[in-house]
């Protein structure tokens, strides 16, 4: 489709400031040569929207303008740019989120994700993707076969974070795996895990229900709170949390020459120097994601990660504020911008 066959405006839920979510119609973005403009289909609520929408910032990236969240994304080309191949109108795509410079020194040696001239989706001030619309480089957007819902296309996204987790941990057959948090960055990461060949793979919760679902899922879990942890004797441990106590007790559950690997966010942390030097500890963090989405697609496609079942709630474009402020049971919220208003949001469905 020619963009001159395109509306000229679109409906975005946009962030106007903390506390404030409201419907505007913005132009449809413009494509540079190299891009795609994808019609977007769904959009999962990370935790990154919901604390921008709650406080405004996330470390040194401050909210200064009017901001369109999301970026979990999935849709089908519409439109391309003149150095595309017209032959993509009509893919159907998820969308990795981010636009690296390509020619810094990090870019040039594959770790673009350290990119300090990054532009990534609902980062200030470069808008995401609560919107009719997105745009992406040609690249960055991945054909994704039939057998792979929409829902989950867009969960590629968390997918992606939880194998650049198993990635930096070295996950490989036949290892133990302890994973903090049985949210959804810790339940995909026991997937991507269990699907990497780890012969066991743990996974801590203080709350019971959660526990209970990670346990549906066929892996081991313990409540922190009341269960010991230290005789894990994990080669890779992973924390999905961001709490204190989650990571001191991952780091003793982890056997001398083991990797912790640090996905949630936690301001600083108790770390002893002896303990790591003297039992050889590999303590590491992750940042995003590289070259991501060709592994994320292979694992859906081979029935060895399943998402959709992550899914408990959906919404329409007129509803973000409520997907944003979901609390309960709420796992995965998705948003369809496709549609005003999803009557009845509850969707949980069944990974059985």
């Amino acid at each position: 489709m020619e963009m001159d066959q395109l509306p000229s405006t679109m409906t975005a839920s946009v962030l106007r400031a903390v506390g404030e979510v409201a419907l505007e119609e913005r132009p449809v973005p413009t494509l540079e040569p190299d891009e795609v403009l994808v019609q977007v289909a769904s959009v999962g609520v990370c935790g990154s929207d919901v604390h921008y929408y709650q406080h405004g910032r996330i470390g040194k990236y401050v909210v200064e303008a009017p901001l369109i969240l999301g970026h979990e994304v999935s849709g089908r080309i519409v439109a391309v740019g003149s150095d595309v191949d017209p032959a993509r109108v009509g893919q159907r795509v998820a969308i990795e989120p981010q636009r690296p410079c390509r020619t810094c020194e990090f870019c040039r040696a594959g770790d673009y994700n350290l990119c300090p001239d990054m532009e990534f989706y609902a980062t200030p001030p470069i808008d995401g993707a609560f919107a009719e619309y997105a745009k992406i480089q040609d690249d960055f957007a991945y054909e994704v076969p039939d057998s792979i819902s929409d829902d989950a296309a867009a969960l590629m996204e968390p997918l992606s974070v939880g194998i650049a987790a198993a990635q930096k941990g070295g996950v490989k057959v036949g290892d133990t795996v302890f994973v903090a948090g049985g949210g959804p960055i810790g339940l995909i990461a026991a997937q991507v895990a269990r699907a990497f060949g780890a012969s066991r793979v743990v996974v801590s919760d203080i709350d019971a229900g959660r526990r209970d679902l990670v346990a549906s899922y066929g892996f081991e879990v313990v409540d922190p709170s009341t269960e010991p942890t230290d005789d894990i004797d994990a080669h890779v441990f992973i924390d999905a949390t961001g709490a204190v106590p989650a990571i001191t007790g991952g780091v003793r559950a982890t056997r001398s020459g083991g990797t912790v690997v640090l996905v949630g966010s936690a301001d600083e942390f108790p770390l002893s120097v002896a303990e790591v030097a003297m039992r050889e500890l590999n303590v590491t963090g992750t940042f995003r994601y590289t070259n991501t989405w060709p592994i994320a697609r292979d694992l859906l496609s081979r029935g060895l990660v399943e998402l959709d079942s992550l899914v408990t709630h959906r919404y329409g474009i007129e509803q973000v504020e409520e997907a944003l402020t979901a609390t309960g049971d709420a796992l995965k919220r998705i948003v369809h911008p496709g549609v005003k208003r999803v009557e009845v949001p509850d969707v949980r469905s069944s990974h059985e």
